[in-house]
């Protein structure tokens, strides 16, 4: 019996989607770090501090050519921060405070494991803690108001 000799056909797109994919894994850094600091709640929690601390942990380790950290928007995860997501694994990590960035900085970003008992685990989409973000506000400075002198 003959064995049929036709070439393989392979698609545009499955060329394409191998390039892109590749190309994901091969960009200017290995690996790129997002810390929510500029959101309405996460700066309140100390995210400036984690990033400082990520970002100056990298350094010390020489590896601001392999791994960027970089300050981020709002994840829609109020109140679950500070927030740091780590791409291409795409790895989220919530409640961040300097001894688990410490850890996150160990583990991961320099060891290549994420850190399986800090990931934050919730359904896509936004997700808010009603809760903390209470809590949160309650311990904003009083802002004046219209009558508290001034004009």
């Amino acid at each position: 019996m003959a064995r049929d000799a036709s070439p393989i056909i392979v698609s545009a797109a499955a060329l394409w989607y191998r390039r892109f994919s590749l190309e994901a894994t091969l960009g200017q850094f290995n690996r790129h770090v997002f810390v929510c600091t500029h959101g309405e709640y996460c700066p309140l929690d100390g995210s400036a501090e984690v990033h400082r601390l990520l970002k100056d942990g990298i350094k010390e380790r020489g590896l601001k050519k392999s791994v960027r950290i970089n300050k981020s928007g709002c994840f829609d995860q109020c109140g679950n921060g500070p927030m740091v997501v780590v791409y291409p694994e795409n790895v989220w990590y919530g409640a961040v405070t300097k001894e688990k960035a410490a850890r996150i900085l160990e583990e991961h970003l320099v060891g290549g494991q994420p850190v399986q008992d800090l990931r934050y685990q919730a359904a896509p989409g936004p997700n808010k803690n009603g809760p903390r973000m209470a809590a949160l506000d309650k311990s904003r400075p009083a802002e004046p108001g219209p009558d508290s002198g001034g004009s």
